[in-house]
């Protein structure tokens, strides 16, 4: 019998294959390369579309990379950009994911909570620099606290959509055997919430990534927030992008390896990449 073919890759919903994903997807960054080398081509500011101040050409940002990394501390930026996050929004999911469990499995908790959660995805995150400074001074704690504040509503409530979306059955069948609510929790719910949960702090880690750009505005020896501003401040732009492109590239690393990891603690679970 002939093998059953494809649908075309505009097919509306259609997801193509793993290969063919990666494929569109180094072409599309190719694209963007070659539309900014076209526009940043020439030996002199006149002779380009786009003047250099504004957006400098691919060779200038790589040939940046030497005085970014001997001259301006950049490894130690990284690190220091690195523990804030980790430690911000490993409180984050210390405190947000067994609040979001409890409040999913008695929903009298979850309706005591829904207004603060609420309160807290909606607040602006710029707004809580000056509070946290205010309660934390501008030193280190401020800064992990602020990661801390940013996503724990975040964490919670998506703590509360995975333990929720259990499906009733599977409690049910815990109660015709005898199981009381606490093992009903722990074997039960937890167990089949806990692939949703881990997938969604995988997600929001690249949000508090990016927030910690805005703590690093303030008071910071290092880190790659305080890089960017004072790249600005002198006029690098082309220090700017390269920046941008190491944080883009930090994030994407960090997600394969929680993905990979993902894959081997559930195996029995689909997950997209």
């Amino acid at each position: 019998m002939p093998a059953e073919s494809q649908p075309p890759l505009l097919t509306l919903r259609f997801s193509p294959p793993p290969l063919t994903r990666r494929l569109v997807g180094a072409g599309a960054m190719g694209a963007v390369l070659l539309v900014w080398w076209l526009a940043t081509m020439g030996a002199s500011p006149e002779e380009r579309l786009v003047s250099p101040v504004i957006l400098p050409s691919p060779a200038e940002v790589i040939r940046s990379f030497p005085t970014l990394l001997n001259e301006r501390a950049l490894l130690q930026s990284i690190a220091a950009t690195l523990k804030r996050v980790l430690i911000g929004f490993g409180l984050a999911a210390l405190i947000g994911v067994p609040l979001g469990i409890v409040a999913g499995a008695w929903r009298v908790v979850e309706a005591a909570g829904a207004p603060l959660a609420l309160f807290g995805r909606n607040l602006p995150v710029a707004a809580l620099i000056p509070l946290t400074i205010l309660w934390f001074g501008i030193d280190e704690t401020q800064k992990v606290m602020f990661i801390f504040i940013a996503c724990v509503p975040f964490v919670y409530s998506d703590a509360v959509a995975a333990v929720a979306n259990v499906p009733e059955r599977y409690v049910e069948t815990a109660q015709t055997l005898g199981a009381s609510s606490f093992q009903i929790v722990r074997k039960v719910i937890v167990a089949l919430a806990i692939p949703d949960i881990y997938n969604s702090l995988r997600h929001l880690f690249g949000l508090a990534f990016g927030y910690i750009m805005l703590a690093e505005l303030i008071n910071a020896q290092y880190g790659l927030g305080y890089l960017l501003m004072t790249s600005q401040r002198r006029g690098l732009s082309e220090h700017i992008i390269l920046i941008l492109m190491i944080i883009g590239l930090l994030a994407y690393g960090i997600d394969r390896v929680l993905y990979w990891f993902q894959r081997g603690l559930f195996p029995y679970r689909t997950v997209e990449e």
